[in-house]
């Protein structure tokens, strides 16, 4: 059985995240040259919000806490924001893609949240990106609306933390 390292994320990690994010660069997310950059790493990385999952010492996956008062105060969630933590910039490297693994990413991270007081949880999915929105769904993730921010359109997911 294949075992893969899920844990918090280091200074180390910045430019091994940052070059993973550029292999995703205007796909399905709509990531672009300036998003995400190192100064987002950085942010993740201060605030203990940014978590890798690797295979035999590489980094394979990442999944960030994001803190954006903009996100939380959106209209479409039906969850206490209070207590829910915002997931962000969520990827897996492409030959590891459709293997299951943002579950077994997301389940860490969950249980960190779950240990940190967190009820539930939230993310907009870019709108279109049906892959995304599939495998949330698959976890539990439930849409509840939509928004249009940073330029884009979004479906608002969230889910209750087991």
């Amino acid at each position: 059985m294949i075992m893969f390292n899920v844990r918090l994320a280091t200074k180390k990690d910045a430019q091994e995240i940052l070059a993973l994010y550029k292999t995703l660069l205007f796909g399905p997310a709509d990531w672009d040259d300036d998003y995400p950059s190192i100064n987002t790493i950085n942010f993740d990385l201060l605030n203990n919000g940014l978590f890798v999952m690797e295979d035999d010492g590489e980094i394979i996956g990442v999944a960030s806490i994001d803190n954006d008062a903009d996100v939380d105060n959106l209209p479409i969630w039906n969850l206490d924001v209070t207590q829910s933590a915002e997931l962000s910039r969520i990827c897996i490297k492409k030959e590891y893609q459709n293997r299951h693994l943002v579950a077994v990413l997301l389940d860490h991270v969950f249980k960190t949240l779950k240990n940190r007081g967190k009820k539930s949880v939230h993310i907009l999915v870019k709108t279109g990106h049906v892959g995304a929105i599939k495998a949330y769904t698959k976890i539990g993730f439930k849409k509840v609306g939509n928004c249009h921010m940073f330029g884009r359109d979004f479906v608002g997911m969230e889910m209750a933390l087991q």
